[in-house]
């Protein structure tokens, strides 16, 4: 696994856990669901997100460039 896959498996539990505590708890939840979807946007213009550098503390490499 890589870092790129673990932020997204990351960022995919949080929100279904989010959204599921949103229907059982508390709606205040999908607070958490906003703020995930912040997060990967903002990751996408600046190539960096904090899970990103707890993976590599953990030791998990980036991807390989993709090949065409």
């Amino acid at each position: 696994m890589n870092v790129e896959r673990a932020v997204r498996l990351l960022a995919g539990a949080i929100v279904i856990a989010s959204l599921a505590l949103a229907h059982w708890v508390s709606p205040n939840w999908l607070w958490l669901t906003a703020f995930v979807g912040v997060n990967l946007a903002q990751s996408a213009f600046t190539d960096w997100c904090p899970a990103m550098a707890i993976f590599r503390r953990m030791g998990l490499s980036c991807a390989a460039p993709a090949r065409r």
